[in-house]
């Protein structure tokens, strides 16, 4: 009975340490609860934590199997090397419970920036070590502090009071282990042993149905952060790992559709009639706006500016040079960012694909080489193509995606000279559009046309800024000011930038395009808070200056709309429309993690993981956001947004996304005189003629198509 209970004993480690995590992970949920409690509904309560507590058994139970057979393999181990292994268990414990506590402590500072549990952000900022430092010693020290502090009171604790090694074996060690000698301790020890596998394993599972535990099966609400809350964030993190190893699939998330018809609703909703290229089954000529003398292109992406700091746009008003700039040029009052990263809205801009529940293409493999974008079509064209940016350009794999699909020549914080403010994503705004100056000048000078992408940082958590001349008003009233401040400073450089520009060679000839990448942050309790994504653009120095564009539009329409303003007559596989012209619907669409939103005039349709869908009005004015009743739900909307995410990824897999190669000509320079549009671009032309009506905008009507 004695080595009965001795043998039991080694299993000490394996329940203390399934109970201590069990016991970490309620504390924490509790505390994120109660300081999230206006989020909750009371009756959702019960709901959140028995959901929680099945994730967290589930969590528990993966972490404890490979120490359960750590456990018996040291019981049964030749005597020598028993302490050593019992160690290793000890350790093994010991270091899981601890980087489980960090990634919980670090938990409320995350929500705080994202509003939703730690999730593959969090380990894709983990792979920029240096710049995730720097960010926390500049801009998040307490958090830091805590965290760190949290970690080391866990690991004292744990090494005082967590169970030590115990010497013993079940079965006296002897140089050879004889199973004759103790038949019943063997069997019953064996049998325990899969009797504590089994009931792990099913803890693991969560379930005995066909398909193990997923986050689907425990969320209730359509609050994110609220259903994130149902997960612990080891639970949260190691999922998102799981997904970035397969790649979302957005068939497995939000259902299936036969592929033409996926490939009609996308081609329906882009307005073109001519596809050429059944392998290809977007790609189509848009006839351009410009059939005049080419134009340079110079687009410049704000890091993280939302509409609700831009006074034009009924926001804070502490962006004076941007607002300026809207009655100087083409503004848009209602454009949406596809999502809420830097790499989402570099894809919109710079690519016009469609947002997905993958990654951006700009981290994804298949998407490296001969993937359509900007730099691509316009070199074929025999454009100079150029990416400036004030930090490292191998931050979120940019470098690598630009130099694969077209452009030539990378610019970033090794290039610029001396620069006057360094801050932890590297120079500032005003640094970086100095240097953009200068390049902007070289590239002038070589009497070729240009596109040129410059990208600035200093808007970015820790919001480091130099020294400026502040706009702030003087009553202004904020919760973050130091968020505040960046925004002004960067509104501040941007102004200067454009003042110089205008006294440049470069600015007769090229077109200017401002638009954030996307908002600070999300806000809102929908499962995709569609206010949230409201963004800034201004086209500068074309035919629509002074004009407020109150239309609704996305991200994606950008690049379509600045390759007819330039004069590009290249078949391209964009989708999105060209605003230059007017359309019978007007549509925008967001990826928000799982939850994709498609919204049409004012009608909303958000497809959510295990096919949930969600219908709502959205007010473009009030950005009041409100759920229809089911009677009302429209069905058609939601094949559209079916085929639209279902077509990102179909492309992505199948690479569809990319431009018709055609023969090498001698001369890739385009002609500097005015350019006789082909009879294809005529015959396409001619396909879009009902679409040729101005547009009213805010009382000023603009001609969209220019015969």
């Amino acid at each position: 009975m004695r080595a009965l209970s001795g043998y039991f004993s080694q299993f000490k480690l394996v329940i203390v340490f399934f109970f201590t995590l069990l016991a970490i992970f309620l504390v924490s949920r509790l505390g994120l609860a109660m300081w999230q409690f206006e989020r909750i509904p009371s009756e959702q309560l019960s709901l959140l934590f028995l959901g929680g507590l099945r994730v967290d058994l589930s969590t528990a139970a993966y972490l404890s199997l490979p120490l359960s057979l750590l456990v018996y393999i040291a019981d049964w181990v030749y005597l020598p090397f028993k302490p050593y292994l019992q160690k290793f268990n000890r350790g093994y414990a010991i270091v899981a419970i601890t980087l489980i506590v960090l990634v919980e402590a670090a938990t409320p500072a995350f929500i705080n920036q994202y509003d939703v549990r730690p999730n593959r952000l969090f380990i894709e900022y983990i792979a920029y070590p240096q710049e995730v430092f720097s960010m926390l010693l500049n801009g998040h020290i307490a958090t830091l502090v805590i965290a760190l502090l949290c970690c080391a009171i866990t690991v004292f604790l744990l090494l005082r009071f967590f169970p030590k090694p115990e010497f013993k074996t079940a079965i006296k060690a002897e140089p050879k282990y004889n199973v004759n000698k103790a038949p019943r301790l063997f069997f019953v020890s064996n049998i325990s042993l899969l009797l504590v596998i089994f009931v792990l394993f099913l803890a693991a599972r969560g379930t005995v149905g066909h398909r193990p535990l997923n986050p689907a099966l425990v969320y209730f609400s359509q609050d994110t952060l609220v259903n994130s809350l149902v997960l612990n964030s080891t639970y949260s993190v190691a999922f998102a790992v799981k997904n970035m190893a397969d790649e979302k699939s957005a068939v497995s998330l939000y259902g299936e559709m036969p592929k033409q018809q996926i490939i009609d609703l996308v081609r329906q909703a882009s307005y073109r009639s001519q596809f050429d290229d059944e392998a290809l089954p977007t790609l189509a000529i848009n006839p351009p706006y410009n059939t005049q003398k080419r134009k340079n292109l110079v687009i410049i992406l704000e890091e993280s500016l939302g509409a609700r700091f831009v006074g034009k746009l009924q926001g804070t008003a502490i962006t004076p040079e941007l607002d300026k700039l809207y009655e100087q040029g083409w503004g848009f009052t209602n454009l949406y960012a596809t999502g809420t990263r830097s790499v989402r809205g570099i894809e919109a801009v710079i690519t016009g694909f469609l947002p997905s529940p993958s990654r951006s293409v700009v981290k994804l493999a298949k998407s490296q080489q001969q993937f359509f974008t900007l730099a691509d079509v316009l070199a074929s064209e025999g454009y100079q193509t150029q990416f400036i940016y004030g930090g490292e350009s191998h931050f979120d794999n940019m470098k690598s995606f630009f130099l694969g699909n077209g452009f030539s020549d990378i610019v970033d914080f090794k290039d610029i000279k001396q620069p006057k403010f360094v801050a932890s994503w590297g120079a500032s705004d005003e640094d970086l559009f100095n240097q953009a100056d200068q390049e902007l000048l070289q590239l002038q000078q070589k009497q070729q046309p240009f596109f040129s992408l410059i990208f600035s940082s200093s808007n970015h958590d820790p919001f480091e800024i130099p020294l400026y001349t502040s706009s702030l008003p003087q009553n202004h009233v904020s919760d973050n000011i130091k968020r505040d401040r960046a925004i002004n400073y960067a509104d501040y450089a941007l102004g200067q930038f454009i003042a110089k520009a205008k006294t440049q060679p470069y600015w007769q000839d090229t077109i200017f395009l401002i638009v954030a990448d996307h908002d600070v942050r999300v806000y809102g309790s929908e499962p995709v808070p569609v206010k949230s994504f409201h963004i800034p653009a201004v086209i500068l120095n074309s035919d629509f200056d002074h004009t407020f564009d109150s239309r609704l539009a996305s991200q994606i329409d950008l690049p379509v709309t600045l390759l007819s303003l330039i004069g590009s007559q290249a078949a391209t596989p964009m989708t999105g429309l060209d605003l230059t012209k007017k359309y019978p619907q007007q549509r925008a669409m967001m990826q928000y993690y799982d939850n994709f939103a498609y919204i049409e005039n004012d009608q909303v349709v958000i497809l959510m993981p295990g096919g949930k869908v969600s219908y709502g009005q959205y007010d473009v004015n009030s950005k009041a956001q409100t759920a229809l009743p089911a009677s009302t739900e429209p069905s058609l909307l939601k094949d559209k947004a079916l085929a639209h995410v279902l077509f990102s990824s179909m492309a992505y897999q199948q690479q569809l996304y990319r431009r018709q190669v055609e023969p090498k000509i001698q001369s890739t320079v385009p002609s500097t005189e005015p350019s006789t549009v082909s009879s294809t671009v005529q015959l396409a032309k001619q396909s879009v003629a009902l679409l040729t009506e101005p547009v009213t905008v805010q009382g000023a009507v603009q001609p969209i198509v220019q015969e």
